[in-house]
């Protein structure tokens, strides 16, 4: 829900106006409150401002399904159309057998050829899961039925709460602090397997480092990155030689 601004005016129109410039609607869109009506004063002296609360009307349940549905009418003419359909329509039957309702906003990036789907709705937590395993899975998934009938690939991106960047920004900082232990104890760090989006992320975040470097090991889905010094690199370099 909208919160209410306070607006003051000469006069209660002049209020209402004042409200409707700032908040970019119109008088029908407009829902507001008398606080203070308003004085003129003798001759001009001790007048006070009209003072009124005003929001911008929410829009009721059945304006809200009208626009998705002229929202959908307008995708289903437009050739990403199809795809968005499918990868909605997936995950809109996984999270109803689940007994979930979730909200879900599509766009399509025609540059980088993906589809961004996010999800809003009640304990979106149990769809991130552990570590944003079952969030991957759930795009996994849904990328599969996206590209089933596509002869391009279609990269699908699946986010709520913002999970992605909040989740980026950890793997920064945990780098970060890798990258220090490393140099402060002289020993490599292994750390915990992750998916390899994830470890991009590490890689990324060191590759500009002058005492330390990262590589990935093992089989997945237990594959993980190392971070070590990088005179060990020379010295294996040479080992090699």
């Amino acid at each position: 829900m909208t919160d209410y601004i306070r607006v003051e005016g000469k006069n209660v129109d002049e209020a209402v106006k004042e409200a409707m410039i700032r908040l970019g609607c119109s008088t029908e869109e407009l829902e507001y409150n008398v606080l203070e009506e308003g004085s003129k004063g003798f001759l001009g002296l001790r007048s006070k401002p009209a003072v009124i609360e005003a929001r911008k009307k929410e829009p009721v349940a059945e304006e809200k399904e009208l626009q998705k549905e002229k929202k959908e009418e307008v995708m289903e003419k437009l050739p990403e159309g199809d795809m968005i359909s499918s990868a909605t329509g997936f995950l809109t039957d996984v999270f109803k057998s689940m007994g979930m309702g979730v909200d879900l906003d599509a766009s399509y990036n025609e540059e980088e050829k993906t589809i961004e789907i996010n999800m809003s709705g009640e304990n979106m937590g149990n769809i991130i899961g552990k570590r944003g395993q079952t969030l991957d899975s759930l795009q996994y998934l849904t990328s599969l039925v996206v590209n089933k009938t596509q002869e391009e690939y279609i990269r699908v991106k699946l986010d709520t709460e913002n999970y992605r960047e909040r989740r980026k920004e950890t793997l920064e900082n945990l780098a970060r602090n890798i990258a220090y232990k490393v140099k402060r104890t002289k020993r490599p760090v292994k750390l915990e397997p992750m998916n390899p989006y994830e470890r991009r992320i590490i890689h990324s975040t060191l590759q500009g480092d002058k005492y330390v470097y990262t590589k990935s090991e093992g089989e997945e889905p237990y594959r993980h990155v190392v971070v070590l010094l990088k005179r060990e690199r020379r010295y294996q370099d040479n080992r090699q030689r």
